[in-house]
């Protein structure tokens, strides 16, 4: 593992001291909590899911099976995947950056702020002000299915996930082992508070994975005070294995012709490149000339899309896709069909669920309100003496009893506090 130079003690860099390492435009968004395999994967698939609509739908839904086989969990076990829903409701987001306007801007949220089971089909969705930040190529990078199902190892998938972030600059810039260790979810560990154990146990084999499985290469180097490390960042390049790793990203389909010619007529970027990769550029390229040569279509994407799932306005029969596209193919159409069935309008559930959490709210001020200036100040310190994570501490001293992150955790204070405060919410 390389060294560079000794510092002084910057145990707790944030904000624009952490900045300058990275270039203008380029922000990290930090998942902390201790999330496993499965549920870094089912986070990425989610997303990949609800991508398209990311910033316009307020609800985002997929079949639960087609769900469950995408991320290779192939089970009926219902309760494991709720389980992991709610691991991804109860996990923090964070990013700190510098925005657009040159102001700096810090954020958290809840990684997904509601998921529900009905029917054989899951429905989730993200906060709009996460949405945002997920959805802006500058923010955030797509983790690549295809690269995800190859990673056996949380740790590993986590490094992956954080160091893709900043392919486009190659490093990651220092991060504070503190950080560190909790974007790898061993914080709270006395075991890897010891340097020489975290990188025996954590950081060297994640590296060899994340260098052995994915398109990209990564180079750890360290930070000392005196002779105890404190900061580590990694320098990040394209593994040049990565044609024989058959990983595609989209751009090379991005160039050509036909994606255009599909985007020009209203099909939606993920879909393009289904279609493409799924059928190849001559087919669809085909299905495009018989559609233009289709007088008064009221539709031409809808009697596009008929042309290319039918077969038909081709010259000549198509080779039989072999059984690997199959599978793809009916994954997808499982995963269509559950989005054609999304409504637009809000759940009557979630809607209810959140006149709730509004009325508890307006209690617990009520409630505060009420209290004498030396009762206040007595709850509010007795409430964060009950919060050990930094991130909810935090929110609660900037915002007190309006954080909405530790609206669970407020509302059960009150109850022990005043009980019956919230009867009849």
């Amino acid at each position: 593992m390389a060294q560079a130079e000794t510092s002084p003690d910057r145990t707790r860099l944030t904000g624009s001291l952490r900045r300058d390492s990275v270039k203008k435009n380029v922000a990290a968004i930090h998942v902390s909590g201790k999330l496993t395999l499965l549920q870094r994967k089912l986070s990425n698939v989610l997303l990949l899911n609800a991508y398209d609509t990311l910033t316009t739908a307020q609800t985002h839904r997929i079949d639960a099976k087609t769900l469950c086989l995408m991320i290779g969990y192939n089970s009926n076990d219902m309760d494991t995947l709720k389980a992991s829903l709610r691991g991804l409701a109860e996990t923090v987001a964070e990013w700190d950056m510098l925005a657009e306007d040159g102001e700096h801007e810090w954020g958290v949220s809840a990684l997904l702020s509601y998921a529900k089971l009905k029917g054989g089909v899951c429905e989730y969705a993200y906060s709009p002000a996460l949405a945002a930040k997920l959805h802006d190529p500058k923010v955030f990078a797509l983790i690549n299915l295809n690269i995800q199902k190859r990673f056996t190892s949380g740790h590993a998938l986590a490094l992956y996930e954080n160091c893709y972030r900043f392919v486009r600059t190659g490093s990651t810039g220092w991060w504070p082992l503190e950080l560190f260790r909790r974007l790898m979810g061993v914080d709270g560990s006395a075991y890897y508070e010891v340097y020489k154990q975290l990188n025996a146990k954590i950081i060297k084999p994640a590296l060899a994975e994340v260098n052995r499985t994915s398109n990209i290469l990564v180079t750890p180097e360290v930070r000392k005070q005196g002779r105890a490390v404190t900061d580590i960042r990694f320098l990040i390049r394209e593994n040049p294995q990565l044609a024989m790793l058959d990983i595609d990203d989209g751009e090379g389909l991005r160039q050509g012709g036909v994606y255009q010619r599909l985007r020009d007529l209203g099909v939606q970027d993920r879909l393009a490149r289904q279609w493409i990769a799924e059928h190849g550029e001559d087919y669809v390229a085909e299905r495009l000339e018989f559609v233009a040569g289709q007088g008064g279509v009221k539709s031409p994407l809808r009697y596009l899309s008929a042309a290319i799932k039918g077969g038909y306005g081709g010259r000549a029969a198509d080779p039989e896709p072999p059984q690997e596209t199959v599978q793809a193919a009916a994954e997808r159409a499982l995963e269509d069909e559950a989005r054609a069935a999304a409504q637009a309008a809000r759940d009557s559930a979630l809607d209810a669920e959140r006149r709730a959490r509004a009325a508890r709210m307006e209690r617990i001020r009520e409630a505060v309100a009420a209290r004498t200036p030396t009762q206040r100040d007595a709850d509010r310190r007795l409430f964060l003496s009950r919060l050990s994570d930094p991130l909810e501490r935090g929110d609660f001293e900037r915002l007190g009893w309006s954080s909405a992150l530790n609206a669970r955790a407020m509302a059960a204070f009150w109850e022990e506090l005043v009980p019956g405060l919230f009867d009849g919410v």
